[in-house]
């Protein structure tokens, strides 16, 4: 009798286990594929390409969380499979490179028509995570819908030397990576990578090619915090001063300090308000709002740039500095972060790919203002580069009226369209004025 008790005990599934099971499935179900159409304009032409990629439902209302590569600033088309194989389309709501976010919404309203029902996922806590800890990789790898891998997280806190970019958009400044031996494949972006209860713990982004199995997620930690903002206006505010960290591991020697104090300054950008503060490359930061920083090791560096990006808008900061053995003291007004990569065009009857000049590229490259508009490819043997405009050259004026912005080219353009002619472009090349004739095709 003994015996047939164990042995039906054995058989029976606990109930966190049921629970677990039950967590998994439904996690399964809100996993989506993703096709996207989207404008390119590079090499001096619009192009269109297509991608394949994954999201994850987030609620009842329909909205998916997926990469900001997966569906770019310029989508004109987004398909979403569900689990059941229909397919809806869908719409951009919110697009953040920074952390390699978007979000995305279907349309609801022709699901409801068709009588199409979805289910949505929870977040589990990425701050919770040990290196050793079972996780599934879900998604579209390869198009191949709906599949999981498993794996271990190697490490929940990786940090990428250098900056990393998506189309030229930076990324990956403010936070670290989870990292994962979960097979992770083209099309996986944007799908979840979830603990064994089913709770969404990371968002897949990225893995390296040629690897055994070094794959990469965004902390649900990070998606939490940028969801809000997403939602609410699209885009995520975050505040600047143009400052550039370093580690100091093996350097304290060299500037008399001890270890585990300090953050090294590596560079401050042109014009920027840590430059016009008073802050210098080699500074070492000891005290930032009169907390002490530790910044010994890489790793600690984008928690650091995380706390100046959540600083509130035209807001002082200050510093205490090490520089040559003497304490000094500073002041930085914070303003708003922005991309050094502007809106980008196409003028095909020209042969000229273009972007607008933003402020970060304006000061990154020493100009004086950020008007004007940057070549960013030439058509062969079409007007532009007949004239000899290239690709670096900024456009200054169109027929000696001035070009402040891509706004003010579209207009020109759209005149030029109706009735071609000569056209008189003054650019700037390595800070000299040029001046080229553009003939009509």
């Amino acid at each position: 009798m003994l015996a047939i008790s164990l042995l039906a005990g054995c058989q029976t599934v606990p109930e966190d286990s049921q629970a677990r099971s039950e967590g998994f499935r439904n996690l399964l179900n809100s996993v989506v594929r993703l096709d996207v159409r989207e404008a390119s304009f590079t090499n001096g032409m619009k192009q269109t390409i297509r991608g394949v990629g994954s999201g994850v439902i987030l609620d009842q209302e329909g909205y998916i969380l997926t990469n900001a590569h997966v569906v770019g600033p310029n989508v004109e088309e987004i398909l979403v499979t569900l689990p059941n194989l229909e397919r809806v389309s869908a719409e951009v709501v919110g697009w953040d490179h920074w952390t390699d976010l978007a979000l995305v919404r279907m349309d609801t309203q022709d699901l409801e028509r068709r009588g199409i029902t979805f289910s949505h996922s929870a977040f589990g806590d990425s701050d919770q995570l040990f290196a050793g800890q079972t996780v599934y990789a879900v998604g579209t790898p390869n198009g191949l819908t709906r599949t999981v891998t498993k794996g271990i997280i190697s490490n929940q806190n990786r940090y990428f030397a250098g900056s990393s970019q998506i189309s030229g958009y930076e990324t990956g400044y403010f936070n670290t990576w989870l990292q994962t031996d979960a097979a992770i494949n083209p099309g996986n972006s944007g799908g979840p990578l979830v603990n064994s209860s089913g709770q969404v713990i990371g968002i897949n982004t990225r893995s390296y090619l040629g690897s055994n199995n070094l794959s990469f997620a965004v902390p649900s930690r990070i998606a939490l915090e940028v969801l809000p903002q997403l939602k609410a206006k699209g885009s995520v505010t975050r505040s600047y001063i143009g400052l550039k960290p370093a580690p100091l591991q093996d350097l304290e020697n060299f500037f008399g300090i001890d270890a585990n104090v300090g953050m090294l300054v590596d560079s401050v950008d042109p014009g920027s308000p840590a430059e016009e503060a008073g802050l210098r490359a080699g500074d070492i930061v000891l005290q930032m709002n009169g907390q002490p920083l530790d910044v010994r090791f890489p790793e600690q560096m984008p928690p650091v740039l995380h706390r100046i990006s959540e600083y509130p808008l035209g807001k002082s900061l200050s510093f205490q500095v090490l520089r040559n053995g003497n304490e000094l003291d500073f002041s930085v007004v914070t303003e708003k972060l922005e991309s050094r990569v502007g809106e980008r065009w196409a003028f095909e009857k020209w042969g000229i790919s273009v972007e607008d000049v933003s402020r970060a590229f304006a000061r990154e490259q020493q100009l004086k203002t950020d008007d004007g508009v940057l070549i960013t490819g030439v058509l062969q043997a079409f007007p532009a580069e007949q004239s000899g405009i290239s690709a670096g050259d900024i456009v200054l004026s169109i027929n000696r009226k001035k070009v402040d912005s891509l706004t003010s080219l579209k207009d020109f353009y759209e005149s030029y369209e109706a009735s071609p002619e000569k056209v008189l472009f003054e650019v700037m090349r390595n800070h000299r004025l040029r001046f080229h004739v553009l003939e009509p095709r």
